[in-house]
């Protein structure tokens, strides 16, 4: 019955297209108004549902908003009809949505139709950024077998602090004082592994008054600074023209003065351009990459640089590697979920191209000091880094 009374309602919203620019609270109330119209001899009960329901299909995600709503659950995964996943404080939970594959087409097409994207049988996948910074991933026929596949993305609201990523003082006080001395950060771990919520925590040492510029296929994070400037990039539309690629991007940049880049993943050859970027006065710049530790951050960097196809010598890359990236911090998520810092180490120079010489590691389950630094500070009003005075002390009142 229900599901009757849903298609007479939304027959009647067709009908008047003029409620689409309602906010929330107006369309609700126009809705309550087509129920009593529709079935005025329903109980409060069923009313209150049935009005939720509608509520959450017409100017949200139907039946998927109870678990957008949640801010414990960080990702929702739709494996086509009748099968779905929630992940909810690291842990992949199945939960029961009862929606159709018509029904997924249309809640999709209703996020990337206003975005200029498409999905179809000549176009389909789709990434797509929802209002609240949410990110979208669908995958429909003849690519996907068993339905339309979705996966949505959450990033929390709540700014995470470097303790969380399981440090202790002295470590957070070190990547606290890497951000201000303009050392440039190259994060890596695997996908999910907390990358970009790391990312969001360095990015809190960057002093207030300096011009960042942030890069990113799909935007994701969000920095507190006063003078951030947002860059996205954009896919090709279906005849193939259009596209802005995180190349284009990193090279506009360039000319926007940024102080610091922030590219929020390199998976391309705009890792080259990056390089360049970082080895022309950019200091303090961070960055991601998909890597399994730290030594193999540095392979994946040589390897996506080679994808520029712009003809280096091996030799070359490997010197500005070296030149543009002073540390990598490689982050891990457990068998538990929780994301954790698993080493930090800085690169240094060997015989045979760029090490990463440890200056913490996790030992015993714990993060520890097996290192010292040798780089100077990019900025010298940070002064140079010692373990002695900032273990049991913040950046903050060594800095005073």
């Amino acid at each position: 019955m229900s599901q009757d009374i849903k298609r007479r309602i939304h027959e009647r919203l067709i009908d008047t297209p003029e409620l689409a620019g309602d906010n929330r609270a107006d369309l609700r109330s126009h809705l309550a108004e087509f129920i009593r119209n529709e079935e005025p001899l329903l109980n409060s009960t069923k009313f209150e549902q049935l009005l939720g329901e509608l509520t959450d299909e017409v100017a949200g995600l139907g039946p998927l908003e109870p678990f957008l709503s949640d801010p414990a659950v960080t990702e929702v995964m739709i494996n086509g009809p009748g099968q779905s996943f929630i992940e909810r404080e690291g842990k992949l939970i199945s939960v029961s949505i009862e929606i159709d594959g018509v029904s997924i087409l249309r809640l999709v097409e209703r996020i990337v139709g206003p975005l200029g994207l498409r999905l179809d049988r000549s176009s389909p996948i789709v990434d797509a950024r929802l209002p609240d910074g949410s990110r979208l991933h669908a995958v429909i026929a003849p690519i996907a077998l068993d339905g339309p596949y979705v996966t949505i993305r959450r990033f929390g609201s709540r700014a995470v602090a470097l303790a969380e990523f399981g440090l202790d003082e002295s470590a957070a006080a070190f990547l606290d004082w890497a951000v201000r001395a303009g050392w440039n950060l190259l994060v890596a771990g695997a996908t999910s592994a907390g990358k970009t919520t790391l990312l969001n925590a360095l990015s809190a040492a960057i002093p207030a008054h300096e011009r960042v510029v942030t890069i990113e296929e799909t935007a994701e994070l969000r920095l507190a600074q006063p003078h951030v400037v947002r860059l996205e990039a954009r896919p090709a539309n279906a005849e193939g023209a259009g596209g802005v690629s995180l190349r284009d991007l990193v090279r506009a940049s360039l000319r926007m003065r940024p102080d610091r880049i922030v590219v929020g993943e390199v998976r391309g050859g705009e890792a080259l351009d990056m390089l360049q970027a970082l080895n022309t006065g950019h200091d303090g710049s961070l960055t991601t990459v998909h890597a399994n530790g730290t030594a193999e951050a540095l392979t994946r960097i040589e390897t996506l640089v080679l994808l520029a196809d712009v003809g280096l010598p091996l030799p070359a890359v490997r010197a500005q590697i070296f030149s543009a990236i002073d540390a990598v911090i490689f982050v891990r998520r457990s068998a538990h979920g929780a994301r954790r810092v698993e080493e930090i180490a800085e690169l240094r120079r060997s015989p045979d191209g760029s090490d990463a010489a440890p200056i913490f590691s996790r030992i015993n389950g714990s993060l520890q000091l097996v290192g010292s630094p040798i780089r100077p500070p990019r900025c010298l009003s940070a002064g140079p880094w010692s373990s002695e005075n900032l273990i049991g002390n913040s950046f903050s009142d060594q800095a005073t």
